[in-house]
């Protein structure tokens, strides 16, 4: 038995220190790249938002415990107007390089959640 609590007390505490805050809206900023014009997009989570040739559709926004290091996470899916997909992944403010967005028109990266 004492072997079964230890066991869970390990699991729950690994669960712990990760714990995230959702939140309802995305701040992103938008580079189009031919024009030299960035813009600041608000996306609010499971809606699309327009931008130029580009719908953003913020899946999820998260913020990491306010008593770690702050960072912020975003599941984002960004398609062109025809449909075309151009990515679907996670967004990390603090690690933009980690999974950038690779398209010759426009950066894309996540300022903050709110």
């Amino acid at each position: 038995m004492k072997k079964v609590f230890v066991s869970l007390l390990v699991v729950f505490s690994a669960f712990a220190a990760h714990a995230y805050i959702d939140r309802d809206t995305a701040v992103l900023q938008v580079m189009n790249k031919a024009a030299g014009k960035t813009q600041t997009i608000m996306a609010p989570v499971g809606r699309a938002v327009g931008f130029e040739k580009l719908n953003i559709t913020v899946r999820a926004c998260k913020q990491s415990d306010p008593f770690d290091a702050e960072n912020f996470y975003a599941f984002t899916e960004i398609s062109r107007g025809d449909g075309g997909m151009i990515y679907s992944n996670w967004l990390d403010r603090n690690n933009p390089g980690k999974n950038p967005v690779q398209n010759a028109d426009y950066d894309i990266w996540l300022v903050r959640c709110e």
